[in-house]
């Protein structure tokens, strides 16, 4: 693996390890010549059956909660490098909750910043997504405070790099709609769908995790990087994953738009476009480094910001059926359905 040496021999922290993204972060990391891989969460449960799963020695567990600095430290110490994973996601938990998605998101976020700080780990990535681009809920607002506060830290890490991916819906990964519609196919049950024009970025879990790796090799305090992706309809979706499933003719129901929903997503706004540097698979999205003293802002406008226009999912590049499908062939959880198996969604 190219990405192996400024990995060997040392020691990867992934908090929420036992989620989606820590899941494949951990697999694609359990071949190379890190020393340890250290998972934090809150499930034991998901922890064990984790560590049956995989039977390393390299895999270390960690019982905590984000929430609690104490916990965190305690997993932090001797770390090298800390993925942060860990945070509330479903966007309905969090309208109804919306502290308790500040207390993981945001509080827990500088708990591991400042724990990463006072342990001397060297770099740290965490995952930001497009709901905190002009966020309309509870949950992308909490992420929005998030990146805020990733990039305050950035300031003050002294030898702590800290950076943050941002990206857009992760294929087939736990909660997501491909396995609701799969299972609505499986059951025979109609495909509910909420508006058939609306569009979402599509990314598989493998280039989640390339993402990450280009920001750990890549990463200067205080950046965001987004990975550029293709997106389609939700009625593209449906009918790419309808056809590959041999029922061409499913009924499907439109149930109108949930609360907290946007008809498209943003992964850069406006104004990060005018700053964003085009690495070609990626955009590079500087921090903001003024200081206290900033009256000369009020006197130096930006005129390029009028005349920027963001990334969103109905502006990048737009799946036909064709193309889906080509897509989702590319995932596990499809290729195993496809084959009549009963599999959970990516972990």
């Amino acid at each position: 693996m190219a990405e192996t040496t400024m990995f060997n021999d040392k020691t990867l922290l992934i908090t929420g390890g036992t989620g989606s993204f820590g899941n494949a972060v951990l697999r694609r990391f359990l071949d190379s010549e890190l020393r340890e891989i250290r998972v934090f969460s809150r499930d034991e449960k998901k922890q064990d059956d984790m560590r049956k799963k995989y039977k390393s020695d390299k895999l270390k567990f960690y019982i905590g909660d984000v929430r609690d600095f104490q916990s965190v430290m305690n997993a932090v110490r001797g770390a090298d490098f800390i993925y942060h994973a860990a945070a509330l996601k479903q966007v309905p938990s969090c309208e109804f909750y919306p502290l308790e998605a500040v207390k993981t998101n945001v509080l827990g976020t500088e708990n591991v910043l400042e724990a990463a700080v006072q342990a001397g780990v060297k770099r740290v990535v965490c995952l930001s997504t497009d709901k905190a681009v002009y966020p309309i809920n509870a949950m992308g607002i909490s992420k929005a405070m998030m990146e805020k506060v990733i990039v305050a830290k950035a300031r003050s890490s002294n030898d702590t790099v800290i950076c943050a991916t941002r990206y857009g819906n992760v294929m087939a990964s736990r909660g997501s709609v491909i396995p609701l519609f799969t299972n609505q196919i499986r059951a025979r049950q109609p495909i509910t769908i909420t508006d058939p024009s609306m569009t979402r970025f599509m990314m598989t879990l493998d280039d989640a995790v390339d993402l990450v790796l280009f920001a750990f090799k890549n990463g200067r305090p205080g950046e965001i990087f987004v990975q550029k992706a293709p997106a389609a309809t939700i009625e593209t979706l449906a009918k790419a994953l309808t056809d590959l499933l041999g029922v061409p003719r499913h009924e499907i129901n439109v149930i109108g738009t949930r609360h907290g929903e946007k008809l498209f997503e943003a992964l850069l706004s406006r104004e990060e476009m005018v700053a964003a540097q085009d690495l070609g698979s990626y955009y590079r999205i500087p921090p903001d480094l003024r200081d206290l003293n900033y009256d000369k802002y009020f006197e130096q406008g930006e005129i390029e910001i009028s005349q920027a226009t963001e990334y969103t999912s109905h502006n990048t590049t737009r799946l036909d059926v064709k193309g889906m499908q080509a897509l989702l062939l590319k995932l596990r959880f499809i290729q195993a359905t496809m084959r009549g198996e009963h599999v959970e969604p990516e972990e």
